[in-house]
């Protein structure tokens, strides 16, 4: 018997390995990490400086449930003949079910490996340590992650200008209203943005765009996405399509390997999803560790993600969709969310805005909404005065 093993010591994979013991699995759990690091959240590391290391737990927790945490190495290769991980240190570890919660790594593109990433501890530090008042910082790419940096990097001075070839901020994720306004935040804070611009080559102290144009820089940072790590499952001879693909309990064709987290794709209200959230991570870690004790529910959690740029906080539930209109609710002080429905009057997606958590309860009760599929009349939904908890009762 070799109990369970979990590759990838992130948010899902130590959430799993702490919900087996919750469940009360009393067999052999191994957590294996990359990192040298204890397992720390990742979302502190661009809005914070210096960089924010919050521990998901103290090392005492891991010792205290009997949970072997692997540090400073990584699986290898799978051996699913005889059920065996081996890991790049030359260790073999048997498992009765294996989870791989490997997340994802920062994409680049051809031409941009001089590039830093933003994903780790130790690129926070990097990056963060090298910024000063007049530190000229160009960040590629306008999502969430070069946006949260740019904040930070202001709040310590440095001249600091954002490349994004869409034209607009936050294209994937959050609606163009909403974009509009973090552009206008943006530019009022001294960012300099440039929509629309294509990246020719990286120079030693310039990146020069493909009109072109040559922009000074100290520091070149690539925010442009992340790419799933599925390597250790490809070469196990899994099915791998823009993530490790899984049914709806997290399990992949092999009933003893499940992956759950930025590196799986999942099916979600019938169509194959992979989500970068901190939340899905947590969530899935816990599905996964359910449906390794053989839990045979579907995930069906609703996608949330935030972000926080100076005062304003951003917060989306569901998956918008490009070609349904928004409605918009005020909340007060600016405040605004913006829901999406189906053809059927069902809540789709809601995404708001506003300082600090202004939009935290509207959202929270809109996921709800999404889950459970409650029909609602567009007038009423953006009628601030309708309490949104009554709609909960259909």
């Amino acid at each position: 018997m070799g109990g369970m093993v979990i590759v990838g010591a992130g948010e899902c994979g130590v959430r799993a390995a702490f919900t087996l013991r919750e469940e009360g699995y009393e067999g052999t759990v191994t957590l294996v990490g990359e990192e040298p690091h204890l397992p720390y959240e990742r979302p502190p590391l661009s809005k914070n400086a210096p960089p924010a290391v919050k521990l998901i737990a103290e090392e005492t927790r891991y010792r205290d449930l009997s949970i072997d945490l692997l540090r400073g190495t990584r699986g290898q290769r799978i051996d699913r003949e005889n059920r065996r991980l081996v890991l790049a240190d030359g260790r073999t570890l048997d498992y009765d079910r294996l989870l791989i919660a490997t997340g994802a790594r920062a994409r680049r593109f051809a031409g941009m490996e001089k590039a830093r990433t933003l994903r780790s501890v130790g690129d926070a530090d990097a990056i963060l340590s090298a910024i000063g008042a007049g530190t000229k910082l160009v960040i590629i790419g306008g999502g969430f992650i070069g946006l949260e940096l740019a904040a930070t990097a202001r709040g310590l001075g440095a001249e600091v200008t954002v490349l994004e070839a869409a034209d607009r901020l936050m294209a994937r994720a959050v609606p163009a209203e909403i974009a509009a306004m973090f552009e206008d935040r943006h530019r009022q804070e001294g960012v300099r943005l440039r929509l629309g611009a294509k990246v020719e080559a990286l120079e030693e102290h310039a990146v020069v765009l493909a009109d072109g144009s040559r922009i000074e820089a100290d520091i070149v940072v690539a925010g442009i996405g992340a790419e799933p790590i599925t390597g250790l499952a490809a070469d196990a001879g899994l099915a791998v399509d823009n993530g490790i693909v899984v049914d709806g309990c997290l399990r992949t064709a092999d009933s003893s390997i499940f992956a759950a987290g930025d590196c799986c794709s999942f099916p979600y209200r019938g169509a194959p999803v992979r989500l970068e959230s901190w939340r899905c991570a947590q969530d899935q870690g816990a599905h996964a560790a359910r449906a390794m004790l053989g839990c045979g529910d579907s995930f069906v959690r609703v996608p949330w993600f935030w972000s926080d740029q100076y005062d304003l906080g951003l917060q989306v539930a569901g998956l918008a969709l490009a070609d349904r209109p928004f409605l918009r609710r005020e909340v007060g002080d600016g405040a605004f969310v913006l829901f999406q429905l189906d053809g059927q009057g069902r809540v789709l997606s809601a995404s708001g805005v506003g300082t600090g958590n202004a939009v935290a309860r509207d959202i929270s009760i809109a996921e709800k909404l999404i889950e459970r599929g409650i029909v609602v009349a567009p007038e009423v939904l953006c009628d601030p005065g309708t309490r949104l908890k009554q709609l909960l009762k259909g």
